[in-house]
């Protein structure tokens, strides 16, 4: 990239920065305009579902959305998380440009240019404006419901109100591994959710299958999801975060309801892991093109008795490994070591899906196991967390 470009993007970048909340649109339209001479800007972000791109409009909703099946160029590019490009006969192209966060997909951006300005260099400083775009909003997301509410088909419930707001993201990715998840149904989910968070040595993922239904079963994951932060943030392990969580639950609940959640731990340097299974959340491993359930240590589930004492076990996971956990939504209740219809059609989607990034990995477990139920909705929630494990090199 020139020394020109950088220069460009640098005061774009804090353009960006400097921009109300309400106007990140209107001031890359501008600052697009004159440097690149686009001719119209559009930017499309991903709904809760993940089956179509809405427009950032004022009010919402007031152009046609793009369904992210119909392999139109942008849904190409959100999907598939690399830029595509749009001739038309008016001697003009249109870049289509993945909006991402560290791995998160929250749309794309559209931009028309007259076809004697495109170049490489050209894609590429606006590759990277595309990512400055995608920072501004998540921190937009704090002070304006603008972007919020371009994002939906249809209302949320105040249970998927609550849980959405808990997540923290959909995607991640760092050089020793790629994150992806998915939760239905999307626009009215109560219980189930995932976590993660990352440092320098180590990842630490949980998975919740929230029990019960509606604003019941979002107030517990709610409870939940927050004393295992409040206890991972305090530097314990993972059986005492377990621990610390199972009393915070307890002490609220009294036994009177439960939170099945697995919690996991890989050491990034070393590449080793360890796990608590403290519930009914469920992993499954592929190596080698081969998928298998893998069994751990049954433990209570969180908030079921007072001051349970929880138990790691070693988790074994090797370079190019993919783990997908799934909450018990997906599959059918099990008898111990039988297999039922809802988990063999897991195992197969995982095999199927293993050319697939892991969050259309997530995404597409989830699809297929509705189809499998033939309902528009899962009977249950529904969380998936795919990961693609590299390791340290």
């Amino acid at each position: 990239m020139s020394d020109r470009g950088g220069a460009w993007l640098e005061a774009a970048e804090n353009a960006l920065r400097a921009a109300p909340p309400e106007a990140l649109l209107p001031t890359a339209r501008k600052l697009l305009a004159t440097q690149v001479q686009a001719r119209y800007v559009t930017l499309l972000l991903a709904d809760y579902g993940l089956t179509e791109l809405h427009p950032v409009t004022t009010p919402t909703h007031t152009t046609h959305t793009i369904a992210l099946r119909d392999g139109a160029p942008a849904a190409r590019a959100f999907v598939a998380g690399a830029t595509t490009l749009e001739a038309d006969v008016a001697g003009t192209v249109t870049l289509h440009l993945p909006v991402t966060v560290r791995g998160d997909r929250l749309g794309v951006l559209s931009v028309n240019l007259p076809k004697p300005s495109l170049g490489l260099t050209t894609v590429m400083e606006l590759r990277s404006f595309a990512t400055a775009m995608g920072h501004e909003l998540v921190i937009a997301d704090r002070h304006t419901d603008l972007y919020l509410r371009a994002r939906r088909r249809q209302r949320l419930t105040l249970a998927a109100e609550m849980q959405w707001q808990l997540l923290p993201g959909r995607g991640f990715v760092r050089d020793e591994y790629t994150l992806g998840a998915h939760v239905e149904p999307a626009y009215a989910v109560g219980g189930d959710n995932f976590d993660w968070s990352t440092s320098d040595d180590h990842l630490t993922i949980t998975v919740t299958n929230g029990s019960g239904h509606g604003l019941a079963a979002a107030l517990l994951t709610n409870l939940t999801v927050s004393a295992l932060r409040n206890a991972r943030r305090a530097g314990v392990s993972l059986a005492d975060q377990a621990c610390l969580a199972d009393q915070a639950i307890y002490g609220e609940y009294s036994g009177r309801r439960c939170s099945p959640t697995l919690l996991l731990r890989f050491n990034l340097a070393t590449g080793e892991a360890s796990v608590v299974d403290a519930g009914s959340p469920q992993l499954f491993r592929l190596r080698n093109g081969t998928v298998e359930r893998v069994d751990l240590e049954a433990q209570l589930p969180l908030g079921m008795f007072e001051e349970t004492d929880y138990r790691e076990q070693p988790l074994g996971v090797a370079v190019n490994d993919r783990l997908v956990i799934a909450t018990s939504g997906p599959h059918s209740t099990r008898t111990p070591g039988v297999d039922g219809p809802g988990e063999d059609a897991l195992l197969a989607t995982i095999v199927a899906t293993r050319d697939a990034s892991p969050h259309e990995a997530a995404r597409i477990l989830v699809e297929q196991l509705m189809r499998v139920a033939d309902d528009e909705d899962l009977p249950g929630d529904a969380a998936v967390v795919c990961l693609d494990w590299r390791g340290r090199a």
